[in-house]
């Protein structure tokens, strides 16, 4: 049986290299030379990372960690424990042949390894984007034959390696998709067919690192086209508070509600009005990050419009902190943080707009471990030595590989994280802000409560909540304000 398999292979590859192939001349050995070393793919990823959004950006990352599980099996257990000669190259016409022949075992083909994962790992995020990736991945795979440096059996043993990498970094760390719906509570809403009676504050200057500025108001109206959107921000807009006092009286005539476009910091804003005129919330994701929206699974307009045409939504938790127990104090809807992470912030947003987000969080993260020093805190009536203090609102939990998130918004209750001074405490420190979010950190003090105390704060300080910036009290009280807020959301079948 080995033999005739053995006997199959070498048929098949003499067939490819004795056939013309219209066009394939100029173009496979090409494409076959820049996957080497997996380079092609890491490029894609790169290049989608730099310029998409969270979806792309996490595609991506899973492609690239599919294709790394890929190569490290190939080239240990795979080339390891097969050794098979390379293809002679008599039948080979001169011109497809590489000029630089590969010595390794031709069993399996890691060019084929790496394109398969790539592809399937990315389609595990998004099957559109996994099937534009396809040809590409099956053109290197058929390449490695063309050019003859692999038998047909070679390029598929190493494509179902890299298949079964991607479906075992899927194991590791679960698509979207895969997870569980997250516990939280329906609430009623009103169906706005095609948005009418949704009243949409957009704000121009969210998410804007330099370029033009967005048209907000056809952005909202390509999905939802009765919705009414006021603008604000900018040079000649209205500002953002009472942009969003004038669409909640106005969403409350048509018995609508209150929707937004903007980040954190603006929805953060409109969270507060709709939550005191008791409307419900339609966020559409337009800045930076978009914490709430993702983390709610709203990731484009089209969803956010599928559930404000159907009415689904789900009760969310708010959390607050107040300087005394008579003052309304601030909500947050994500995180607050106090100690180093707000000067982080402070730094990371004077040099996003010249070198984008990612490296000036880098270079910020620098800053701070040069010149930051632990705070002197009463926490709970504890005396505490600290470079961060970080509170969520609902337990931040991580996902595999992929970065920190909530699954749950109506958990009650806020996720206390500690970065002790002492030894390492730099470390430490730089470690919680290259992982993108203090929470990330191993080494951190953890507690879960519905309330915290912060006292004998020293002058000041600076604390941040929601991606904001503001001077801290000597005293803050945080507490839950459970399922205080409803917010629009597709559920699921």
């Amino acid at each position: 049986m080995r033999s005739l398999l053995s006997h199959l292979d070498r048929r098949t590859f003499d067939l490819i290299a004795t056939r013309d192939w219209p066009g394939a001349q100029r173009v496979l050995p090409r494409l076959t030379r820049s996957a080497n070393h997996g380079l092609l793919w890491l490029g894609l990823a790169a290049g989608a990372a730099a310029l998409g959004g969270r979806p792309v950006r996490r595609a991506a990352l899973r492609g690239v960690a599919s294709l790394a599980v890929a190569s490290a099996t190939v080239n240990t257990l795979g080339k390891g424990s097969v050794r098979r000669a390379r293809p002679m190259l008599d039948t080979v016409p001169v011109i497809r042949q590489l000029q630089r022949q590969p010595v390794t075992s031709s069993f399996p083909s890691g060019h084929a390894a790496s394109a398969v994962a790539f592809a399937t790992g990315v389609a595990f995020e998004n099957k559109w984007w996994g099937l534009a990736l396809a040809p590409v991945a099956a053109s290197v795979a058929f390449s490695r034959v063309y050019t003859g440096v692999h038998y047909p059996g070679d390029v598929l043993a190493g494509a179902a390696l890299g298949a079964g990498a991607a479906f075992a970094v899927r194991g590791l760390a679960p698509t979207r998709a895969q997870l569980a719906p997250p516990a939280r509570p329906r609430a009623e809403a009103p169906a706005l067919p095609a948005g009418r009676g949704l009243v949409v504050v957009a704000n121009r200057g969210s998410g804007q690192r330099g370029g033009p500025v967005p048209d907000r108001a056809a952005e909202v109206h390509g999905v939802l086209p009765e919705a009414e959107v006021i603008e604000c921000g900018g040079e000649d807009g209205e500002p953002l508070d009472k942009a969003l006092e004038d669409a909640a009286e106005r969403a409350l005539t048509l018995g609508g509600a209150l929707g937004v476009v903007g980040g954190d910091g603006t929805v953060n804003a409109a969270a507060a009005v709709a939550a005191r005129h008791g409307l419900p919330l339609a966020v559409l994701p337009g800045g930076t990050l978009n914490h709430f929206a993702y983390d709610l699974g709203i990731e484009t307009y089209a969803q956010a419009a599928r559930a404000v045409e159907s009415g689904e939504a789900v009760a969310v938790d708010v959390a607050r902190f107040r300087a005394g127990p008579h003052l309304e104090g601030h909500r947050f809807l994500n995180t607050f943080s106090i100690g180093a992470y707000p000067e982080l912030v402070r730094i990371r947003e004077r040099w996003a707009g010249r070198i984008g987000a990612w490296p000036a969080g880098i270079l910020a993260a620098w800053e701070v471990l040069r010149t930051a020093e632990p705070l002197s805190l009463r926490i709970n009536g504890e005396r505490r030595a600290v470079w961060l203090l970080f509170v969520g609102n609902c337990q931040y939990r991580g996902l595999g590989f992929a970065p920190v998130r909530r699954h749950d918004l109506a958990d009650g209750v806020l996720d206390v994280r500690v970065v002790h001074g002492g030894r390492l405490a730099r470390t430490r420190l730089l470690v919680a802000a290259l992982m993108g979010t203090p929470s990330s950190s191993p080494v951190l003090g953890e507690a879960r409560l519905s309330r915290l105390q912060i006292s004998e704060i020293p002058q000041d300080t600076q604390l941040a909540f929601d991606g904001e910036v503001a001077p801290a009290s000597s005293e803050l009280t945080l507490e839950k304000q459970n399922e205080a807020l409803r917010v629009y959301r597709l559920l699921p079948e």
